[in-house]
């Protein structure tokens, strides 16, 4: 094969050629990504939104922070014990499982407000409550198959192009993350009180769980799937942390910073444009044949379109990202991802308060997604071929365990010490500190990585 048609093959990059590749993927893998497709529309129209929801019901803006770290521990927790009951029953029960627990999860969700205080034993528990109790359960689905994915990948993928063999798959699974947030931004503003509105979200995410779990169970073949067959426990587990490939230690530690810093706020950014803010959109919009249309979105509403307009840029940059990547190396684009996720907290809560700056600033966040698949390519690409999923389920692990107390230090500082502490009179909280010391965290991760990180060999 000559030099000249090895080039125009590695520089094809066409979107049409990634749509081919995805649907040239085996039945089992495509089923998957379907089913992923379901949950990830059915957790994105909802989860973004809970932190709106606890302080509806009741409770405090404190507990946001709580909820976060609560879910944090569940995002740590969940991937080793869903490998081995996977082992244990087989990955097509376990897939079926976990889609019915998730489903389950957003229906508790969908029946909270109407369940109202419960007295038990002399303790009264709160409608929020609900909240916690259902996110135990619907991340059952995404305990299943992360490092499954990036495994595949890894070995269908030449090392030079593993950047855009990410970005193939994250442009099919983020497509739902752009979806689910406008939908619910619309379902939301068909009624004037929010818990109402919402509802109409849960029951649509209910019935997208139910489709992608019979979906699976039906049409998923597992005859051949070897994946977790060697699971070995907490003594595999500290294997993996000993024999981790050393180029992926200051990533781990750069990105680890990152996250903490995002951790802190994530689960806030709804409560400053809807609560801080206060920032809706009424306007009229001029349509040659029908007239001038009026437009009055709540700001829990326009909080869905901001979301629709961060993924729309996400899915406008990740695959022309990834090719970049190609030509100048992971390591910058993986930078610039860092960099966005580390400015975005002090630009938001120091913004102006209108529609357009938040506009602004939720298609500036889409920017973070650049790096996302390079990211992913720089985890999994020094691996070795066959370890590609036990690698990134020790990274996520230890990446993940660490993360765990970033919201609960997030609300701490906006919310201040809690009432019913003695030292709650010595901090009453403070807004613009907490998002301020998250990008500080964060720029700390990103001046990290750029000082020592290190670039993937086939890139560089």
């Amino acid at each position: 094969m000559s030099k000249q048609r090895v080039t125009v093959e590695t520089e094809e990059s066409s979107t049409l050629r990634t749509v081919r590749q995805f649907f040239a993927l085996q039945r089992d893998v495509l089923v998957l990504s379907l089913a992923m497709f379901a949950f990830s529309l059915a957790f994105q129209m909802t989860n973004r939104f809970l932190p709106e929801y606890i302080v509806a019901l009741g409770g405090s803006e404190f507990l946001v922070g709580v909820f976060g770290t609560f879910g944090n521990i569940i995002a740590a927790i969940y991937p080793y014990p869903g490998g081995a009951l996977s082992d244990r029953i087989g990955s097509r029960y376990a897939l079926t499982l976990f889609g019915a627990l998730s489903t389950g999860g957003f229906l508790v969700w969908l029946l909270a407000p109407g369940v109202g205080a419960i007295t038990i034993a002399g303790v009264t528990v709160r409608p929020w409550v609900w909240i916690f109790v259902g996110l135990v359960l619907a991340q059952a689905w995404k305990s299943f198959g992360l490092g499954a994915t990036f495994a595949v990948v890894k070995q269908a993928t030449d090392p030079s192009r593993l950047a855009a063999g990410f970005a193939s798959t994250e442009i099919f699974r983020r497509s739902a993350f752009f979806v689910g947030p406008v939908l619910a931004g619309v379902l939301i503003s068909l009624h004037p009180e929010f818990t109402v509105g919402f509802q109409y979200v849960l029951a649509v995410g209910v019935a997208a769980g139910i489709a992608g779990t019979i979906v699976q169970h039906a049409l998923y073949d597992a005859s051949d799937d070897t994946i977790g067959d060697s699971f070995e426990g907490i003594a595999r587990i500290r294997r993996d942390l000993r024999e981790m490939p050393d180029p992926l230690r200051p990533l781990l530690i750069g990105d680890t910073l990152v996250r903490f810093a995002n951790g802190m706020v994530y689960v806030y950014f709804i409560i400053v444009v809807t609560r801080f803010f206060e920032v809706g959109l009424e306007t009229s919009l001029s349509i040659p044949a029908i007239g001038t249309v009026a437009i009055d979105l709540s700001p829990q509403a326009f909080f869905g379109y901001l979301l629709g307009v961060e993924m729309a840029v996400a899915l406008l940059v990740m695959m022309p990202a990834a090719k970049l990547a190609e030509r100048v190396g992971l390591k910058p684009i993986v930078a610039l991802g860092f960099a966005v996720y580390a400015v975005f907290p002090v630009a938001l809560i120091n913004a102006p308060g209108t529609p357009l700056a938040m506009v602004v600033l939720f298609a500036f966040s889409g920017l973070r997604f650049a790096g996302l698949p390079s990211h992913k390519a720089l985890i999994v690409g020094p691996a070795d071929r066959d370890a590609g999923g036990r690698v990134t389920g020790t990274y996520y692990l230890l990446r993940n365990t660490i993360v765990i107390p970033s919201a609960a230090l997030g609300g701490l500082l906006w919310a201040g010490i809690p009432g019913w502490l003695p030292a709650s009179a010595l901090y009453g909280g403070s807004p613009v500190l907490a998002f301020g010391v998250a990008s500080v965290v964060g720029i700390v991760g990103t001046v990290y990585f750029l000082l020592y990180g290190e670039e993937f060999e086939a890139y560089a």
